[in-house]
């Protein structure tokens, strides 16, 4: 019968963490409370504060027995093992290397979850991509990132909405903003801001020459709670209704309702155009622009706006937070966490989660080399 001693001493430790980072002794004690809140009669008189009740316990209650679940399992594999070295049984060491592989990964899974520590981590995602510098090569390599998010998107099983989309002067796309929905989309796409290089033999190049091209994404949390907040002055709003000029097919069915909205006092501007009515178009033009100006109050609040959301600056050298490298060698490489891959065609098909995780543990390591608690 193989030692497992060391795997399952890793494992108990791993257990302990997550009791820290899971906050599970606060649990404990608020659920009780919340419990007596959500069975009084009169609860439901006030329909706002009936669901944040039992909307709160149900979260408290899923971590809890999250948390139970993995003690249980662990617990069990523990005395499995214990048992079978006592008696010489070698016949359930691949029950016990099975249980343990699996509490690995659901850990791995877990500690993911940990590292979402922003306050609007959990919330959906409104990106845009632009394309910098590069001409052609830059434009093309937009609608590369565009399909590449769709992928990952979809490979998540998160919710991807197209809201607009530029067709290049001439080829690719100038400009897209699109909607990811799904739970800590904003926490795991915020690790995409800035802007992304790529380096390839350009396929508009008649030289058949290396070509650079660079194109930024950038990243707002989607919280439509909040947003209600947010006051838009009739006259600080430029309204333009046109027939999209995307590129249709594969992008976006064209219409003849496409409404652009442009606010005066900051110059931010958004597009719709795949809704069926020009209705439509408006109001989802509207609730990303109150995303984005939610999130540029934020930062107007924080102390460091670079922290934030990275310096306002052109789209082309040294500004890169990622390289895409297709020749002469292979490789993909994020500048800020040093994660490198080796297989630009799997990355590019959405192969993004290891670029992510990596960003959120150096984001982690510098919180902590800074002297933050986690």
């Amino acid at each position: 019968m193989r030692d497992f001693s060391d795997d399952l001493s890793a494992l108990r430790k791993r257990l302990d963490e997550a009791e820290g980072y899971l906050r599970i002794a606060d649990l404990r004690a608020n659920q009780a409370q919340l419990e007596v809140e959500a069975s009084r009669p009169d609860l439901w008189d006030d329909a706002d504060n009936a669901r944040k009740v039992t909307g709160e316990l149900s979260e408290l209650m899923g971590d809890i027995e999250l948390f139970d679940a993995f003690a249980r399992d662990l617990d069990d594999v523990e005395t499995l093992a214990e048992l079978a070295r006592e008696e010489s049984d070698e016949s359930v060491e691949g029950e016990v290397a099975a249980a343990i592989a699996d509490l690995d990964r659901r850990f791995a899974a877990l500690e993911l979850r940990a590292l979402f520590t922003g306050e609007w981590d959990e919330y959906d995602a409104v990106c845009s991509i632009n394309s910098g510098a590069g001409g052609a090569d830059a434009q093309d390599w937009a609608e590369m990132m565009l399909r590449m998010y769709r992928r990952w998107a979809e490979a998540r099983g998160f919710e991807f909405e197209l809201e607009e989309v530029t067709a290049g002067n001439e080829a690719g796309i100038s400009s897209a903003t699109f909607e990811v929905k799904g739970k800590h989309a904003y926490g795991l796409l915020r690790s995409e801001k800035g802007s992304h290089r790529l380096v390839r033999i350009g396929p508009f190049n008649s030289q058949g020459k290396r070509q650079t091209a660079f194109a930024a994404m950038a990243v707002v949390p989607l919280i439509e709670e909040d947003n209600s907040e947010i006051v838009i002055d009739d006259k600080d709003l430029r309204v333009d209704v046109y027939r999209s000029s995307g590129a249709g097919g594969q992008h976006v069915n064209v219409t003849d309702s496409a409404v652009r909205l442009t606010h005066l006092p900051t110059g931010i501007v958004v597009s719709c155009q795949n809704q069926r009515s020009q209705h439509q178009n408006k109001d989802k033009a509207m609730q990303v622009l109150k995303a984005k100006l939610a999130d540029l109050e934020r930062q107007q609040r924080a102390a460091d706006l670079e922290q934030i959301a990275g310096a306002k600056s052109d789209i082309d050298f040294g500004t890169q937070i990622r390289s895409y490298v297709i020749h002469p060698y292979q490789m993909v490489k994020d500048l800020r966490s040093g994660y490198e891959s080796g297989n630009p065609d799997q990355v590019l098909d959405g192969a993004l989660d290891p670029f992510m995780e990596a960003y959120l543990q150096w984001e982690r390591s510098g919180a902590v080399a800074a002297g933050g608690d986690e």
